[in-house]
This record gives structure tokens, sequence and C-alpha cells, in this order.
């Protein structure tokens, strides 16, 4: 990695948190706003990073809320105390791959402008392909158990 820090954001509540590792300053980033639905909603901003590097810690295993719709390749990744839009998951096979939601991201990162994107127009295939080539690759989703109280 270059010698850029982590990018580090979180849900509200901070039960979900991340650091994200990317060889691209932040102001290169044109981070994409999806146009579906769920993602409209949300207000969700994604960014990654072929060559970058994804951190995910749950911190309640409970907390970690998941949608899938569409063709139900792609985990939405949300937080069911405070509702907040984290991330996206895509698997396949035996890999990983991560767009994380760059409004969670703290402090006072600058950003380039957004662009609109339509996976919503490709099929699964497409999909698959596109989100095999744009998003980080290197994913690692810590689970931290929920005492039982």
């Amino acid at each position: 990695m270059a010698d850029l820090k982590p990018l580090k954001g979180s849900c509200h509540c901070g039960r979900i948190a991340f650091s994200f590792s990317s060889t691209i300053p932040p102001e290169k980033y044109n981070p994409r706003a999806c146009d579906c639905s769920f993602c409209q909603r949300h207000g969700a901003l994604f960014i990654s990073d072929p060559n970058g590097s994804l951190v995910l810690e749950v911190k309640e295993a409970n907390a970690l809320g998941e949608y899938r719709f569409g063709h139900e390749l792609a985990k939405c990744l949300f937080c069911r105390h405070c509702g907040v839009f984290v991330a996206v998951l895509f698997e396949t096979g035996d890999r990983t791959f991560a767009s994380v939601n760059s409004r969670c991201i703290g402090g006072d990162i600058k950003f380039g402008d957004f662009q609109i994107v339509s996976p919503q127009k490709l099929n699964a295939q497409q999909k698959k392909e596109r989100w095999a080539k744009l998003m980080t690759p290197d994913v690692q989703v810590r689970l931290h158990s929920t005492d039982a109280r």
C-alpha cells in the first residue's frame, strides 16, 4: 500500500466499523451513487479499490443486517440498531469483494464529485464481471459474538 492512512468509518452507533486501505487518495475518488431505489433511499455513495483492502469489524454479531434484492448477488450490509447502510459485499467462488459507503467515513475527508451508476441495467453475469474488476478484493469480516446475559 502507498503511504496513505486507512480510511476509518462506521455506522452511526459504532457497532459496525471498518478500516479501508487504498492506493487512491480520497480526493481522486468519484464515489458511485447507485440509482437503485435501495441505495437512493439510503443516500449511499460507494468507493472501492481493486488494489485496496477492507477490514469490517462487527462488534455485536446481532447488529449486522443483510439485505439482498434483484439478482440477489450482492449483500447490502446495514446496522440493525441505527439503520446505517455501511457496505456492500459480493461473493464469488472463494473470494469476497466489497465497496464501502463513503458517507460512513469520519473526519474531514473530501472526495471528488459523485457519479451516478446503474447496475440494475446489467444482467447477472455483467454485474459479476463489473464488480470483480471494480470492488476491493481483499476483504475480512470479523464477527464478534454477543455476550449472552
